[in-house]
């Protein structure tokens, strides 16, 4: 039995944990969880962790969560460290990225999302969050130019940080031909072997949550 697991949640940050492993090639456990039909989180997760939100990694006996710190400890241990820059600059550009990808551009496609709910919103509300998250896209378009990749020249856990955003921002805020760089960040990104066996793994552990609930 693996001393690793992983607390999934379906549509969630938690692909990316499962995703790292996967790229890692370590052995791991997953733990799937169905949200609740508000699309909160189930209140099994909190038996987990106190704040109840995927992804939980637990490692040893020891629970870890928020998904930069989850992949900060993952890169930390000797078989992981491959996936991260040994130097700068590009070590700075990955932990730079690694904060980007929460603290910048999901709380802008939050606040887009919660406001596409609403009855009744100022166009100009509207208007600057779209303006805004434009801007932050457009960031992100320019900083792919040279190499494709986040953190220099090579495939990072950066990458798989700045993943979950980027396609939340292609299915629902606006990320269009107008970014033809990063539309090819998330095509190159869904090619990568791990990436499809993560999704296998989760659609499994998703299958047997189904039949022992039924």
């Amino acid at each position: 039995m693996s001393n690793l697991l992983v607390h999934h949640l379906d549509n969630s940050r938690s692909h990316r944990i499962v995703w790292l492993l996967e790229e890692m090639g370590v052995p791991y456990e997953i733990r799937s969880h169905r949200r609740l039909p508000d699309m909160s989180a189930p209140p099994e997760l909190a038996a987990a962790h106190f704040l109840g939100k995927a992804p939980i990694l637990v490692d040893g006996g020891r629970s870890y969560v928020e998904s930069g710190a989850i992949i900060e400890h993952l890169a930390d241990r000797p078989d992981g460290r491959w996936l991260r820059p040994a130097t700068a600059p590009d070590l700075d550009r990955y932990r730079f990225w690694l904060h980007f990808a929460e603290g910048s551009l999901m709380p802008q496609l939050l606040v887009g999302l919660y406001l596409s709910r609403l009855e009744s919103v100022p166009e100009q509300a509207t208007d600057r969050v779209n303006r805004q998250l434009g801007q932050l896209l457009s960031f992100c378009e320019v900083s792919l130019d040279e190499t494709g990749w986040f953190a220099g020249n090579s495939f990072s856990a950066a990458d798989i940080q700045m993943s979950f955003p980027l396609e939340a921002a292609k299915a629902r805020a606006g990320l269009d031909e107008r970014f033809p760089q990063l539309l090819a960040f998330l095509e190159r990104i869904g090619e990568r072997p791990a990436y499809g066996a993560a999704k296998e793994r989760e659609r499994q552990a998703e299958e047997a949550r189904s039949e022992a609930s039924s």
